[in-house]
């Protein structure tokens, strides 16, 4: 298989690349996660880059890309560590409205597009332990409506978004259908936090909320925009782990004992090689994800929490070592290093922890036991 890039992609990557160097310093990420996170400014201007519009089909307004696009994106993100609500807004939510009612995409998708409305889905209740179906939330008619009542916590960015997409049983049974809606942001109550990465998050109470209709039945939807965050979380892994590693070789380079440079040490350039190798497997597992997305669901569910099971263990491994190597000064607030370490630790529990997806994939190769798969 040909894995280069193509022109387009590349120059995709470099224009990502240049902002990030010019309009995304440490400093001021850093002055932002101090004020609390919040980044609407921020994604303001990669909306004035396109970037908003990537995966919005070109009839609403978009771009039209495709995951790969997406994946080149992430990558850059990820190594200037911005602190935005890229993925939630500008990816998943134009997975989760593409197949939903037309009035709702023609009102959204071209705001989104233009990076003039910011609608984040709001997936997670408290209890669900990454499980899609256990959905507490209630979608009742109301009048000629729909209105929803229930919870959902760390939605990205949920005080700072215009409207949500959620999830909802359509009735008050357990096996009922799940829905997807949309409700405006002063129509419920929303209660922002700072996150332990720099971002924002928000808690979201629905009480007898209105609510747009998206999909009756919601079910794939919400699976294939889980699996669309899980591809950009790896993405933003791997740059998160390219920059650490050379954030920690610079500093081995310069931080001396015994009056040479730490670099020179044999046993921790083989704990260097090991960190290298460990974002090599996690690099290859970001594209196997990123191009199985237009699978069918069984295969690309699979494939998905695979590549979140090598991921899961390649940040966690990564960011250990990088942090051991640089010994007491990579974990103060001040330096650099810290703050890629706490938004890997983040990831690794995005869309489901190592655990979780382990056991995805076990029950998903029950057929073969894995041998053949």
């Amino acid at each position: 298989m040909n894995f280069d890039f193509t022109d387009d992609q590349v120059s995709l990557r470099d224009a990502v690349q240049r902002w990030v160097e010019k309009g995304f310093s440490f400093r001021r990420r850093h002055a932002l996660a101090k004020a609390g996170g919040a980044t609407r400014g921020v994604y303001a201007e990669l909306a004035a880059l396109g970037l908003t519009g990537l995966a919005v089909p070109a009839e609403q307004g978009g771009l039209g890309c495709g995951a790969v696009e997406a994946m080149v994106v992430m990558e850059e993100l990820g190594r200037g560590l911005v602190n935005a609500p890229y993925a939630a807004g500008a990816l998943l939510t134009p997975a989760l409205l593409a197949r939903g009612d037309a009035a709702v995409q023609a009102a959204w998708l071209p705001r989104i597009a233009a990076g003039s409305a910011l609608v984040v889905p709001a997936l997670q209740e408290r209890g669900m332990r990454y499980r899609l179906d256990a959905v507490a939330t209630i979608a009742t008619r109301a009048g000629g409506g729909w209105s929803l009542d229930g919870q959902k916590s760390l939605v990205p960015a949920g005080d700072e978004a215009d409207a949500f997409v959620v999830p909802a049983r359509v009735g008050p049974h357990a096996v009922a259908p799940i829905g997807l809606f949309l409700v405006e942001r002063g129509r419920c109550a929303v209660r922002g936090y700072p996150t332990q990465d720099g971002a924002r998050a928000a808690d979201v109470r629905l009480a007898a909320a209105p609510a747009q209709p998206v999909l009756a039945d919601g079910a794939s939807a919400l699976e294939l925009a889980t699996d669309v965050g899980i591809a950009a979380v790896c993405a933003e892994g791997v740059g998160l782990m390219d920059k650490l590693l050379a954030i920690t070789v610079g500093y081995m380079n310069t931080r001396q004992q015994f009056g040479v440079a730490i670099a020179s040490f044999q046993a921790l350039r083989h704990r260097i090689a090991d960190v290298k190798m460990a974002i090599e497997l996690a690099r290859s597992m970001s594209y196997y994800a990123s191009l199985k997305l237009g699978e069918p669901a069984a295969q690309r569910r699979r494939a998905l929490s695979q590549a979140k099971v090598q991921l899961g263990r390649s940040m966690r491994f990564v960011g250990q070592q990088c942090i051991q190597l640089h010994g007491g000064i990579g974990v103060t607030d001040e330096y650099i290093a810290s703050h890629y370490f706490k938004r890997l630790t983040m990831l690794e529990m995005a869309y489901g922890d190592t655990l979780h997806h382990l056991g995805e994939v076990s029950r998903r190769m029950q057929d073969s036991a894995g041998v053949f798969a």
